[in-house]
């Protein structure tokens, strides 16, 4: 089933893993909303430069920002209520995963890619 899935610290350098997500989620049928500040376009998609700035329900935010950058992002993650959060290898944050819990958010530790490739997202 097709998610809206916002892809936070999205890259326009396909050599990237947040840049891969996006072809990939997009491979996979999803509605991607690739999220960074200073782009207009990733992968013929149209880029949102902040949290705030989406529009719409997001299903699944995957995150490609390392755990200082989230804080800082962390009332915005909140006040998105994503149906989930993916915290992608190097973005773990304690900080984050407790704010999500108590927030009724589910999250979990996992790899897009990995979750693409393997049927699992």
């Amino acid at each position: 089933m097709a998610q809206i899935v916002a892809v936070l610290g999205a890259s326009h350098k396909p050599e990237r893993y947040s840049n891969k997500a996006v072809r990939m989620l997009k491979e996979h049928g999803h509605s991607v909303i690739p999220v960074t500040p200073g782009r207009s376009v990733i992968e013929d998609l149209p880029v949102v430069p902040s949290l705030d700035a989406i529009d719409r329900k997001v299903d699944t935010l995957t995150l490609y920002v390392g755990p200082e950058r989230s804080a800082q992002l962390q009332d915005s993650i909140l006040a998105l209520r994503p149906g989930r959060v993916i915290l992608n290898p190097g973005t773990e944050s304690a900080t984050l995963e407790q704010a999500l819990t108590e927030a009724g958010i589910p999250w979990e530790h996992a790899c897009t890619l990995v979750m693409l490739r393997t049927g699992q997202f």
